[in-house]
C-alpha cells in the first residue's frame, strides 16, 4: 500500500468555487444548464463558505450498493479521510467516486473486475501517478493522494474545468478553440522525453499486427503492407531512437479544459510508441471536423516519412480496434438491450441505435481512407 506524503508530493491546493460539472468528469446528476435530478440536500465542502456543493446520489443498498460500500472500503484503507459524496461513472470495470479529503476534494478510481488485463491496467496508471510525482510532465494532471496497487485502488485530486467532449465521438464538431487547446496539449505530452526506464511500450506491435490479421480485421495485403511500414520504421527507431512518449489514449472524454491549461486524466495506457499514437486518437475521434483532421496529419507527416508511416501504422491499429469495440457492442446491445441508469454511463460510452450505425459506418470508411494512405506510403519506399 502506498500513499503519497509531503516529503514526494506538492502540498494541497486551496480550494476554489467551481462550476457545476467541474473535476475529472461532468457531474451525472446534473444536466448542462439544468436542475439536480433526483438528488439530496447538497453537501457543502468543509471549511469553505459559499463553496460550490457537491450533488448527486450515492445508493448504497442491494447487491450494487454492497458492491459500493466494498469498494468505498477499499478507498478508506489508504485514505481513511476520504468521505464519498456521488458516484461519477460506473462500469463493468470500475467505479469513480468524488468525496471529500479535509478541505479538498478527491477522486477515487476503484475496480471492479479484477481480471488479469483489468488489474495490470490499473497498476499501470498507479505506477504513472507515483512517477508524476518525482517528474512532472509539462501537462496539468490531477495530483496523487493515495494508492494501492495490491486492490486496485487509486485516490488523485479533483481538478477543475469542463470535460472536452463527453463523447468518446462527439456527433458535433467541437469549438476550434477546445480542439486547439487539446492538441496543443497532446503534442507538449508527445515532447516530453522522461527520464529512461521509467515507462515502457505498452502496445507489441508486430503482435498486434497478426492478432487482428487472424480476427480478419485486416486483409492480407493490409498486413503486407503495414509490415513493410514497420520494417522501414523499426530502422529509423534503431538508428535515431524516435520512440515516443504518449498517453495512450488521448480522447477528448480523458481531457479537461479550464483556464489554467488542459488537464488529462485516465494514464492507464500511457508509455512509449511509435510516433503519432495519440494524434491517430484524436484523428480517430473527430469525424466531425475535417479541418482538425487535416492539421493532425499535416503534423504527423511534418516530421519525415518515418513519422508519416508510423502514423498510420497507428491509424489502422486504431481503426480495427474501434471497428471491433463497436461492433462487438452491437452484438452485446442485441443480446441485453438492457438501458443503464441515467448518468452512470462512461463519457466514451458507446451510443445505440441509429448513431451507432452511422459511426460503424464512418469507421469502415476511414478505414478505407487509410488502407489507401498506407498502400500510397508504401509505394514511397
Amino acid at each position: 500500500m502506498y500513499a503519497a506524503t509531503s516529503s514526494v508530493s506538492a502540498p494541497p491546493r486551496p480550494l476554489r468555487p467551481r462550476p457545476a460539472g467541474g473535476g475529472p468528469y461532468l457531474d451525472p446528476a446534473v444536466r448542462p444548464g439544468g436542475p439536480v435530478l433526483g438528488a439530496p440536500r447538497p453537501r457543502r465542502i468543509p471549511g469553505q463558505p459559499g463553496a460550490q456543493p457537491l450533488s448527486g446520489r450515492l445508493d448504497l443498498s442491494g447487491p450494487q450498493g454492497a458492491q459500493l460500500r466494498s469498494a468505498i472500503a477499499a478507498v478508506q484503507r489508504i485514505c481513511p479521510e476520504f468521505a464519498p459524496v456521488q458516484v461519477l461513472r460506473r462500469s463493468g470495470r470500475s467505479v469513480l467516486f468524488v468525496g471529500t479529503t479535509g478541505r479538498a476534494t478527491a477522486v477515487a478510481k476503484c475496480l471492479l473486475d479484477h481480471s488479469p488485463a483489468g488489474a495490470e491496467r490499473s497498476r499501470h496508471e498507479i505506477a504513472v501517478y507515483r512517477s508524476f510525482v518525482r517528474h512532472r510532465p509539462p501537462v496539468r494532471v490531477p495530483r496523487l493522494i493515495a494508492a494501492d496497487p495490491d486492490n486496485c485502488t487509486l485516490v488523485i485530486e479533483r481538478m477543475p474545468g469542463r470535460v472536452a467532449a463527453l463523447q468518446r465521438h462527439p456527433v458535433e464538431a467541437p469549438p476550434r478553440a477546445d480542439i486547439r487547446a487539446a492538441l496543443g496539449a497532446v503534442c507538449r505530452v508527445n515532447a516530453w522525453r522522461p527520464p529512461a526506464g521509467l515507462f515502457d511500450m505498452p502496445l507489441d506491435y508486430a503482435a498486434r499486427l497478426s492478432r487482428d490479421h487472424e480476427l480478419g480485421l485486416l486483409t492480407d495485403r493490409d498486413l503486407g503492407d503495414l509490415q513493410k511500414l514497420l520494417h522501414g520504421i523499426a530502422h529509423e527507431v534503431g538508428r535515431q531512437g524516435m520512440l515516443q512518449f504518449c498517453h495512450g489514449d488521448a480522447l477528448l472524454s480523458n481531457m479537461l479544459l479550464s483556464p489554467a491549461g488542459p488537464v488529462l486524466v485516465d494514464w492507464e495506457h500511457a508509455g512509449w510508441y511509435l510516433p503519432g499514437y495519440d494524434l491517430a486518437t484524436l484523428w480517430l475521434v473527430l469525424g466531425q471536423a475535417p479541418a482538425a483532421r487535416r492539421q493532425i496529419s499535416q503534423i504527423a507527416q511534418s516530421a519525415g516519412p518515418a513519422s508519416r508511416d508510423a502514423f498510420l501504422v497507428n491509424l489502422m491499429l486504431l481503426l480495427t480496434r474501434e471497428i471491433r469495440r463497436y461492433e462487438t457492442a452491437v452484438q452485446r446491445s442485441m443480446q441485453d438491450p438492457a438501458p443503464v441508469a441515467p448518468g452512470l454511463a462512461h463519457p466514451g460510452a458507446v451510443p445505440s441505435g441509429e448513431e451507432q450505425r452511422l459511426l460503424l459506418r464512418r469507421l469502415h470508411d476511414d478505414c478505407q481512407t487509410a488502407r489507401k494512405a498506407v498502400r500510397a506510403a508504401v509505394g514511397t519506399r
